[in-house]
């Protein structure tokens, strides 16, 4: 039998159809970098993000970002009764006793010698009055007249300095100095945090972990250990116990919305599997309901219960169900649309009913499936239940979301983010060892 033989017309279609083919494809490789560029210049533009870095103000990052690993020690002076108090964040509970101060701090009768270092000084003068040395730009002279601040700063001064009629504010690298009509402060800042073990009316209040552990009893009421840990669980600047407790919330809400939605939609994913379920009508409107659910993002479920409900953990808990049991709803059900019906008619073959043949021939087909998206989803929620407690009032998220409207402990913040990025590890390393356990085995 002879081989076929093209004829030139055929032939030439051939390559021209092969012509057509490679520049589509080279049309292609050149349009999609080339939109995608596009959209880029198009944000550049409409976002403004020229105007954006324009606006930017990088002195408040630089003083955030330095507030995220250091603490500041406040010396404020009341210019109404002219009192001068030092405290650590300026807290109450982390204020030094009347009279006394760090060994930086100088405190008089009339005035208030501040050394911040490096040739940097403040002192506080009689009559609201301040005198603050600056190497290579002079002194610094300003006092409170009336409700005016007045100094001996030009009319143009650096970008460190802030002047205006009711406040002076000047920022330097070894800290802050604030002058305004009520009060006189200065911020001086050293790294690490300060007061996160004891406060200062603990015996412990400066004391090695070896003294603390081995030493001779620091309180004569009280164990070393036992002592050390009451005043480090109770600490009352750094709330310990109240950071633990709101961490349990939010696991304790991840866990209840997680796997309460998987109990809620295993049940309903049968009726949504057109394999088991003949009537279509149930389908659609049970597939129709799963969208809603998970069509709804989490927070606006959120603060819909929050109004209906109240705040609460179990709200936040109630919302992560609510869309998770569609996300649940959709992935269990096409998930038993696809298992073998072989096994299922052997399961029926030895006499079983109905709900045998779905508990031996149908969740074992399902199940290794099924437990890998609940424990994945266990894992995001927990990472979700923090903003969703910034919501609700619960959680490790209403302890963040308070810090960070303080605009003061920064440091805190930085705390409950890495308590809040351990969680989730945890919640990884859990999950995972309960997979290995349960699907594959080990």
């Amino acid at each position: 039998m002879s081989d076929a033989v093209l004829s030139p017309n055929q032939s030439n279609a051939g390559y021209d159809a092969a012509e057509r083919l490679f520049v589509k494809k080279r049309l292609i490789s050149f349009a999609l970098p080339a939109a995608i560029l596009a959209y880029f210049v198009y944000v550049f533009f409409a976002f403004d993000l020229m105007g954006l870095a324009g606006r930017a103000r990088w002195d408040n990052g630089a003083t955030l970002l330095s507030d995220t690993w250091s603490y500041k020690v406040h010396v404020t002076r009341d210019n109404r009764s002219d009192e001068t108090s030092v405290a650590i964040e300026g807290e109450r509970k982390g204020a030094y006793p009347q009279g006394e101060a760090p060994d930086w701090v100088t405190l008089g009768d009339s005035t208030t010698f501040i050394d911040l270092g490096a040739g940097h000084e403040v002192t506080f003068l009689p009559d609201n009055a301040i005198s603050v040395t600056i190497p290579d730009f002079g002194v610094i002279d300003a006092r409170v007249d009336g409700r005016t601040i007045v100094s001996n700063l030009p009319e143009e001064t650096p970008d460190w300095i802030s002047a205006s009629r009711t406040r002076l504010q000047i920022n330097t690298e070894e800290g802050r100095i604030s002058l305004t009509r009520n009060r006189t402060e200065v911020f001086n800042y050293f790294p690490g945090w300060e007061l996160f073990f004891f406060t200062l009316d603990s015996p412990y209040y400066g004391q090695s972990l070896f003294d603390i552990l081995f030493g001779e009893r620091i309180d004569p009421e009280r164990h070393n250990i036992a002592g050390a840990w009451h005043d480090f669980w109770h600490n009352a600047m750094w709330s310990h116990m109240q950071v633990a407790w709101a961490l349990f919330e939010t696991i304790l809400m991840a866990f209840l919305g997680t796997f309460g939605a998987a109990i809620v939609s295993l049940p309903l994913a049968f009726l949504a599997a057109k394999n088991f379920a003949p009537l279509q009508a149930i389908r659609f409107g049970l597939r129709r309901v799963f969208d809603l659910f998970r069509g709804i993002d989490g927070l606006i479920w959120t603060i819909i219960l929050a109004r209906a409900f109240g705040p609460g953990p179990l709200t936040g808990a109630l919302a992560i169900l609510l869309t998770d049991t569609g996300s649940f709803g959709k992935m269990f059900s096409e998930a038993l649309e696809n298992v073998d019906d072989k096994q299922i008619e052997g399961v029926g073959s030895t006499g079983a009913r109905t709900v045998h043949r779905y508990r031996f021939g149908v969740l074992p087909q399902v199940t290794p499936v099924l437990l890998s998206q609940v424990l994945y989803y266990f894992e995001s929620n927990t990472r979700s239940a923090t903003v969703i407690g910034a919501i609700t009032g619960g959680g490790i998220g209403l302890l963040l979301t308070q810090a960070m409207i303080t605009q003061k402990d920064w440091e805190e913040v930085t705390y409950y983010i890495i308590l809040v990025v351990l969680m989730v590890m945890l919640m990884d390393s859990v999950s995972g060892w309960i997979r290995r356990k349960l699907i594959k085995g080990e």
